[in-house]
């Protein structure tokens, strides 16, 4: 059982940056694809960002490659969600995910674990 943690959310103006943490508590962290999503109210949970484990390929969805990049640091078994330029529709809670077996993808099956989330406003 791999537990995440998350932390780094809060409440911030529109314009502000956010580094989102993810921590994880296994010894094989580089064996584990990293991946965000994020959940606005009474919306549906959506894909944000994913890295690979050992050659860090990564993919950041379209509505936020602009602004948003995903890191890892798998020294510290940690996964960063980094965030500039933050509007009001960025506001959700912010869930951290791992997988092995699936490959990097959108679909929340893909990951075997979940944080609790981390939630993140941003007001205008």
């Amino acid at each position: 059982q791999v537990q995440l943690v998350e932390s780094g959310g809060g409440s911030v103006q529109a314009g502000d940056s956010l580094r989102l943490s993810c921590t994880a508590s296994t010894g094989a962290f580089d064996s584990y694809i990293m991946a965000w999503f994020r959940q606005a109210p009474g919306q549906a949970r959506e894909f944000v960002a994913g890295i690979t484990g050992r050659d860090g390929t990564r993919h950041v969805t379209d509505f936020v490659k602009d602004r948003f990049t995903i890191t890892r640091d798998n020294a510290k078994n940690t996964v960063y969600l980094h965030m500039n330029k933050l509007i009001p529709t960025d506001t959700a809670s912010y869930y951290c995910a791992a997988g092995t077996g699936g490959g990097l993808g959108f679909a929340e099956f893909l990951y075997d674990y979940w944080g609790q989330g981390t939630q993140v406003t941003v007001t205008s």
